[in-house]
């Protein structure tokens, strides 16, 4: 049964099994993800222990040197993390395995490995539901004790390819409501794992069609959904047409991140078109889901980029002066409105001149480099500083871009003239 590669060989493991009480078992996704051959660089492992479930990951982290912490002294669970590993150790629910297992979100997930035995414990079928690459509920009180459970089950059937048992469907869409009593990050975290999946744009359309998406985006509707579809369509050939824009678009602003956070520019790019059109009411929206900061100038630079070049784009190219200002305002999210742009119908031949100018660095355009400084405007033209200082060195810029000065002597001039 077990592999070399599989998470159910305890060869693959940073510790020794015998270190292990003989009643533990590993459950969860990586026991799913073995059985469906699913690889991974990482090990993420969740143990389930009949008792003393902290002092045992205390007990290993010390003989490993591998860091540790408690997670819920309460429900006795703690994690051990290795260079290559995640290891979570619980105490089981209930008197026994089987109790521990009726207790979960899904049958797929509600199968056991014992390392001792190595064997298999599926006291609810799972194996046959992974077989059918189905998502079947436990149990209905199950998702009514943790309502996210409802939404991580469109984020469950993106990923792995499977498709939501029906009474399980019917379930969620009675149970609906109670997302919305949820915090919001943890909804952010399983609305953004199904944005950073291709799979994931049509699941997002099942859970708003469930009436998943009302409570935290209630200014969603069909069309925002299918708007989804298309920008990742227009992602895929891009990634083989232009890959230089495709790394950009899976790239993100410095910003320090917890791992398994789920960002890029292209999720931002599908995130900004499930919001409402008016800025400010985007970013209130932004915030309700606990978006950092730069996270919600991210999108909000998105929006009102797309909203610049919709106002000004007609049916011949950008003059310099405007394809500068759309630069400007877009900042480093201007290959997501390049992306939305095309997504929304505006010609290639109209867009894309526009996304070479911003991947060649120095383009005068794009990138302009500073001809003068204040310093130059203060000293040079004996001018005092002040807010004009920051106009005029804006209108050097346009000059720039407009091909109307191209070196620091034609901008001090151009300046003197223009005073």
């Amino acid at each position: 049964m077990a592999t070399e590669q599989s998470a159910l060989s305890p060869k693959t493991w940073p510790f020794s099994v015998s270190l292990l009480p003989q009643q533990a078992y590993l459950v969860g996704g990586s026991v799913r993800d073995a059985l469906l051959r699913r690889q991974a660089d990482y090990l993420d492992l969740d143990f389930v222990l009949p008792e003393r479930a902290i002092a045992t990951a205390q007990g290993i982290a010390k003989q490993y040197g591998a860091g540790f912490v408690v997670l819920d002294a309460d429900h006795q669970i703690a994690r051990v993390v290795f260079a290559n590993a995640t290891v979570d150790f619980a105490q089981q629910v209930g008197p026994t395995i089987y109790s521990d297992l009726h207790r979960r979100d899904f049958t797929i997930n509600a199968i056991a490995y014992s390392p001792h035995s190595e064997t298999l414990l599926d006291p609810l079928d799972g194996c046959a539901d992974l077989a059918r690459k189905t998502l079947c509920m436990v149990a209905a009180e199950n998702l009514e004790d943790d309502p996210l459970r409802l939404l991580r089950a469109y984020r469950q059937a993106a990923q792995l390819g499977f498709s939501l048992d029906s009474s399980t469907q019917q379930t969620i869409r009675a149970l609906a409501p109670a997302l919305g009593q949820m915090a919001a990050e943890r909804v952010r975290g399983e609305l953004d794992c199904l944005l950073s999946l291709p799979e994931g744009s049509a699941l997002l359309e099942l859970a708003w069609q469930d009436g998943l998406l009302q409570a935290w985006l209630p200014e969603v509707d069909r069309s925002h959904l299918e708007h989804l579809a298309t920008i990742d369509q227009l992602a895929a050939q891009y990634h083989e047409r232009w890959p230089e824009f495709s790394r950009l678009l899976h790239s993100w602003i410095k910003e320090q991140t917890t791992p398994g956070l789920h960002r890029s520019w292209l999720k931002a790019t599908k995130l900004s078109q499930l919001l409402p059109p008016d800025l400010s009411s985007a970013e209130a929206t932004l915030a309700k889901l606990k978006y950092s900061r730069a996270e919600q100038q991210a999108v909000v630079s998105i929006l009102k980029g797309w909203q610049y070049l919709h106002l000004h784009q007609g049916a011949t190219p950008l003059p310099p002066g405007q394809q500068y200002q759309l630069f400007k305002i877009a900042g480093a999210g201007f290959c997501s409105v390049a992306l939305l742009s095309l997504a929304h119908g505006v010609p290639e031949a109209l867009v894309l001149p526009l996304i070479q100018r911003y991947l060649t660095p120095h383009d005068p355009v794009a990138h302009p480099q500073p001809l003068i400084t204040g310093k130059d405007l203060v000293q040079g033209l004996a001018l005092k500083p002040g807010p004009k200082i920051g106009e005029l060195l804006e209108a050097v810029h346009l000059a720039q871009a407009e091909g109307l000065v191209g070196s620091r002597a034609e901008a001090l001039g151009w300046i003197k003239q223009q005073l």
